[in-house]
């Protein structure tokens, strides 16, 4: 029997990684995608069974091309982790009209793209699931996030009507609020911070795996992860 596939789109050092690392771990073969082909082959020989696959998520064709490929080398697809996102810091006076739309395009259309591609064989198969990677942001718009909160404000909503079709189907649609820096080396590098005060991607990958084991008569939908002393 061949090991379901866990698709994790957004692969770089932080919580891409240690989403295919746990996968990997917990028996799933990974699909790694993103645009860095150098840290996605690094990745892949780690992780063995693993194959990477390089993917704008703003260029639509490139993301049916590559859904294509991993459909004939790697299936089942039994769970999709959308990873991918893009946050530009602005207010509604300084905003640039092409970062904003790139940061819809990014976290809404890109999950909106792989959401539709995914579902037909989880809804044929009874069983899925899909975990968007969301933020606080998606909640309340701060002053300076005009760009990227109603972005992750699209995302949420889109992730809320994702559910509401495809729960009764069998496929568990779940939302990740992260609350708080996520610790990798590039927002480490040259902060102040306590490290405590950072979100670890080991512990969000165990929270995103185990969001996948729930029985269906108490699913999950919408779960916020913050470090025990982030102020909220």
């Amino acid at each position: 029997m061949a090991k379901p596939t866990c698709v994790i789109v957004g692969v770089g050092p932080g919580n891409g990684a240690a989403f295919a690392k746990k996968f990997n771990h917990e028996g799933y073969r990974v699909a790694l995608l993103a645009r860095n082909k150098s840290y996605l082959d690094k990745l892949q020989t780690e992780l063995g069974e693993a194959k990477s696959y390089i993917c704008d998520v703003t260029k639509p064709d490139q993301i049916a091309d590559v859904f294509s490929r991993i459909q004939a080398e790697m299936a089942p697809i039994e769970t999709l982790i959308y990873n991918a996102g893009s946050g530009h810091s602005c207010t509604i006076e300084n905003l640039d009209i092409y970062e904003y739309e790139s940061d819809w395009k990014i976290n809404c259309r890109g999950c909106a793209l792989f959401g539709q591609l995914v579902t037909t064989e989880m809804i044929q198969h009874g069983k899925g699931n899909i975990i968007i990677v969301g933020a606080t942001a998606s909640l309340r718009g701060g002053a300076n996030f005009a760009s990227f909160a109603s972005a992750k404000a699209a995302q949420r909503s889109l992730a809320q009507s994702m559910a509401r079709h495809l729960w009764p189907k069998g496929v568990h649609v779940a939302y990740l609020i992260i609350d708080g820096p996520v610790s990798k080396s590039r927002t480490l590098d040259g902060s102040t911070r306590d490290n405590q005060t950072f979100l670890q991607p080991p512990d969000i990958a165990d929270t995103a795996f185990f969001l996948t084991t729930q029985a269906k008569s108490a699913w999950t939908f919408e779960v916020d992860l913050r470090p025990h002393v982030e102020k909220w």
